[in-house]
């Protein structure tokens, strides 16, 4: 019902969703989908919302093939599919016993749950994180796991209903309207509901008489004096499609930003700016120094280097937690008398690590925070055009009530830390409740997200003021993912920030 496959097949999931298929396989390549959020500029808002497109037209018309064919033409490489099919209501015991004798009208608005359908398609085209319900047409419920989607640069809508409601269609860009024979059209539903969905054919002839035939007369069909395209059989018919593919390729060019432009607009966030108050960076001790002495030489072995790094990463974090809100509290002793103390004021604190540099400060906070929990974001650059795009999202249930320690090795201009941050604020973790940790940042990358996200807690063990020409931080420490690692990094890999290929 959704389909939400990212590129490189890498799964972007949270709790409760299910891995799914390709949506899309062809002679040349596979096509996945599955959305990111867009480029989020220096302010923390979107450069530009997603296009939309509605797909309407009668049941077993052809939409979700008219949707493929679309996409594979696109040639876009981040696309949600989202069907109408996943918001009909939850029905009550009297309309679950309709539904099983074929008595219940699937295809009357009343069927659909619209107010949940407008609130997601909304976010959706904002970018931002969305849950959509399952529906299982077996048993005519939904299922207790929803899909967690994202926004992308293009979002296909289809339905039966696609154009029925006013709030819909203002958030439709371009509506396209699917029209085939009636015949053809049973055909394809009786090879379908027997198929897919467990019916039988008296059932099906019965319903589509009775419902199906009706609605589509009353409620779809006039819907196409708003289409701004009709296309006749479907997705055969591939002038209409080109058109189609023509129009949207204009729309999307006309708010591309260009990936220098990005990178302007976040080196000049910071000029001439004292750094911001919501940064703390821990005390140059001699211990402090001669730990980062060590891990900047680059003659330093890999065993050194790790040693040193995991020393200075447990350091930065037992700083961090410092900063946590703390409640007083009473405690007995062993000798039985009371000792005045303090205890975490909130429920509990989680780690996210930006992939892959990030993951190596997990050991060190799983040293000092008992049991934590542990999420992982992966982002990485598009080539084509510049842009940090998520890639892999792993986040623990209920991570919005959580204190969030987000990691990352370097900073150097900030543009992986903002999306990630970014990322946390859909899944509406609360600002102030999110400690961005690195080893060293650039005072490029501080002001970045600061300016951004002025109520995230920024924490690190030093600042340097220089970013050079490919956006290494200056003297630096160099690609800290290789030195930790032992290897060389993936050109198109978005190492903590550092060495992004702009």
């Amino acid at each position: 019902v959704v389909e939400m496959i990212p590129w490189m097949a890498s799964q972007t999931v949270s709790p409760g969703s299910k891995t799914e298929p390709p949506l899309l396989r062809t002679n040349k390549r596979t096509i996945y989908t599955a959305g990111r959020p867009p480029w989020y500029n220096v302010t923390g808002t979107t450069f530009k919302e997603a296009f939309v497109i509605g797909l309407c037209g009668g049941s077993a018309s052809g939409k979700t093939t008219v949707a493929n064919k679309i996409i594979e033409a696109l040639d876009v490489p981040w696309v949600v599919l989202l069907s109408m099919d996943s918001f009909y209501k939850v029905l009550n015991k009297e309309e679950q016993e309709l539904a099983a004798k074929n008595e219940y009208n699937f295809d009357h608005p009343d069927a659909f749950d619209f107010e949940l359908l407008v609130t997601v398609l909304r976010k959706l085209k904002k970018g931002k994180s969305i849950k959509v319900p399952v529906y299982d047409f077996t048993s005519h419920s939904r299922r207790k796991e929803w899909k967690t989607v994202y926004g992308a640069n293009v979002v296909i809508f289809e339905g039966i209903l696609a154009f029925a409601n006013k709030e819909l269609l203002k958030l439709l860009d371009m509506k396209v309207f699917v029209d085939t024979d009636s015949d053809i059209r049973l055909i394809r539903r009786l090879k379908r509901d027997i198929s897919q969905r467990g019916r039988d054919i008296s059932g099906i002839i019965k319903q589509y008489n009775k419902f199906v035939k009706p609605a589509f007369e009353q409620y779809i069909e006039p819907t196409v004096q708003v289409a701004d395209i009709v296309v006749p059989r479907g997705g055969e018919n591939f002038v209409a499609l080109d058109l189609i593919v023509q129009h949207v390729h204009s729309q999307l060019e006309k708010v591309r930003i260009p990936h220098y432009s990005i990178q302007s607009a976040l080196a000049s966030a910071h000029q001439g700016q004292p750094l911001p108050k919501t940064l703390s960076v821990m005390e140059s001790t001699p211990q402090v120094l001669g730990m980062h002495t060590i891990i900047r030489n680059k003659e330093t072995n890999r065993d050194e280097f790790i040693f040193y790094s995991k020393r200075l990463m447990r350091l930065l974090i037992e700083h961090a937690l410092s900063f946590l809100p703390l409640k007083s509290v009473s405690v007995e002793t062993p000798q039985g008398s009371i000792y005045e103390g303090k205890r975490l004021s909130g429920k509990r604190i989680t780690g996210v690590s930006i992939l892959r540099a990030g993951e190596t400060m997990e050991q060190a906070l799983m040293a000092v925070c008992k049991d934590i929990r542990l999420g992982k974001i992966l982002i990485q650059t598009n080539h084509d055009t510049g842009e940090p795009e998520l890639h892999y999202l792993r986040l623990p249930k209920d991570i919005s009530e959580d204190y969030v320690i987000l990691m990352d090795s370097t900073v150097s201009t900030g543009a992986a830390a903002l999306m990630a941050v970014r990322v946390l604020l859909d899944h509406d973790v609360a600002e102030d409740k999110i400690f961005l940790l690195s080893l060293l940042m650039a005072e490029m990358g501080v002001h970045s997200v600061a300016y951004a996200f002025p109520k995230v807690r920024i924490i690190t063990t030093a600042v340097d003021k220089e970013v050079n020409d490919q956006f290494h931080i200056i003297p630096g420490i160099g690609n800290f993912g290789d030195r930790y690692f032992g290897t060389d990094a993936p050109s198109d890999w978005c190492e903590s920030d550092e060495g992004m290929d702009f």
